[in-house]
């Protein structure tokens, strides 16, 4: 399937990588950015792995749409941009693939997940970090009632992104293209902690503020939410941490069970006690990274490529994407009630 990226920034190598790393399914026709050498750099990615393979070069998407014969465009632009360059994609009959947050306005993504469904067409959202083996595992653990009676799950982002981080893209930490440390950097854990609940949110209470960073939107907060299966969840981000990364951790807890996964990209299994001495830890079970993004874009990949082929929804379909996005849009204030 051919396949053009949006937006050549930070988190693009990561998209090319696992095309490469899925060759069988997919194939780098088109890259673009404003800035050209952007789009240069990441085809010449590709190109370093296929040498016979040519990338188109672009900086205006809409061009790019118009003259490539794509099937999925890969969206890696800024935030704020995502929901109205899907809304064109979808235009030209192409699956897609989105950097998190899918979008920052719930009418955009429901639109987007309505005309996908209309036209058959494939989203994905990319909250890799599902994918990572001892998240797949502690998942698999609380659909087989390992834990007994559930009491609370608990996610936290305890980062340092200092001014300097903000500074080298003025549109980080703004309400229009970015949010804040939850919308930007804890929006992964929450996806998580939604996902392994498997309940809706019914009450959400938020605290957030802005403390040492200079931008519009806070640098820490705090969600409280009560889900319709009676569970409690706690969510903590923060980009104040002196003076590096402290831990990104998700944290379960049960009558018959206790996990803690961690490391430097939920990689790693730190706590992990039940009551049924079966549950054992193998060495399958974790991982090596060496960055914050990890490892899950190749296996993301994987299963939006079978989801085409399939006929079924990705495991982060636009619908699954979406309830994290409303949970923060409500903790901010952008809208009244959750639906």
């Amino acid at each position: 399937m051919n396949c053009g990226i949006i937006g050549c920034g930070r988190i693009s190598p990561n998209h090319v990588t696992a095309i490469i790393n899925n060759d069988e399914h997919f194939n780098l026709v088109a890259t673009c950015d404003l800035i050209e050498e952007k789009a240069q750099e990441r085809a010449d990615q590709y190109s370093d792995a296929f040498s016979d393979r040519k990338v188109n070069i672009y900086t205006d998407y809409k061009e790019m749409l118009e003259n490539e014969d794509l099937d999925i465009a890969i969206i890696c632009t800024e935030s704020g941009y995502h929901g109205e360059i899907a809304l064109e994609c979808l235009k030209y009959d192409v699956h897609l693939m989105i950097e998190k947050p899918m979008a920052m306005d719930l009418d955009e993504i429901n639109q987007i997940n309505k005309i996908s469904r209309e036209k058959n067409l494939k989203v994905a959202v990319s909250h890799q970090n599902r994918f990572n083996p001892p998240i797949q595992k502690l998942k698999k653990a609380i659909d087989e009632g390992k834990f007994g009676e559930i009491v609370n799950i608990t996610g936290r982002v305890l980062w340092n992104r200092n001014q300097g981080y903000y500074d080298m893209a003025p549109w980080r930490g703004t309400k229009e293209l970015d949010g804040g440390t939850l919308m930007n950097q804890g929006i992964h854990n929450l996806d998580i902690l939604i996902w392994l609940m498997d309940s809706d949110v019914a009450r959400l209470n938020s605290e957030t503020d802005t403390f040492l960073r200079d931008i519009e939107m806070e640098d820490y907060g705090v969600l409280l939410m009560r889900f319709k299966n009676g569970k409690i969840g706690l969510m903590e981000g923060s980009a104040d941490v002196y003076p590096k990364n402290l831990e990104e951790t998700i944290s379960v807890f049960g009558s018959t069970g206790t996990a803690v996964i961690g490391g430097l990209a939920m990689n790693k299994i730190e706590v992990w006690n039940f009551e049924d001495e079966s549950e054992k830890i193998s060495e399958s079970d974790e991982e090596e990274v060496d960055s914050v993004y990890g490892e899950g874009h190749n296996p993301l990949y994987k299963d939006f490529a079978e989801a085409i082929k399939e006929d079924r929804d990705p495991l982060i379909s636009g619908e699954e994407a979406k309830k994290s996005v409303e949970v923060l849009v409500n903790a901010y204030g952008w809208a009244k009630t959750l639906d």
